[in-house]
């Protein structure tokens, strides 16, 4: 006796086809997203910018800042107080030829507050 079951699957309703599974992030990140991309290139160039300021901004200064982005051209530092952000930006204006040596596309750098969370 039969019971009212479905002998086959339903029919998939996507209409996009689906991408195979990652197995890990880095397979995830290789794929090329186009989100993925802007983050893992944003990464990449917050990475380049903290190892340079490592090298030539001072010690004192250099634990004092909170973050670094570059945005549409800018470059973007920031310091965890009103107080270091003056510091920092005294500092930064000595290095500024430095700074567009090392990455000829900036417009501008800036410097600005956010303190640590």
């Amino acid at each position: 006796m039969g019971r009212n079951k479905r002998k086959n699957r339903p029919m998939s309703t996507a209409a996009v086809p689906q991408s195979a599974p990652a197995h890990s992030v880095k397979e995830l990140l290789a794929r090329g997203l186009p989100s993925l991309k802007r983050v893992t290139h944003q990464a990449a160039r917050q990475k380049f910018w903290n190892g340079w300021l490592d090298g030539h901004i001072p010690a004192e200064l250099r634990t004092r800042i909170s973050g670094v982005a570059e945005r549409d051209g800018t470059l973007v530092i920031f310091a965890e107080s009103a107080a270091w952000s003056a510091r920092l930006r005294y500092a930064v204006l000595e290095l500024e030829r430095e700074i567009r040596a090392a990455e000829p596309g900036l417009a501008a750098v800036k410097v600005r507050v956010r303190p640590r969370g």
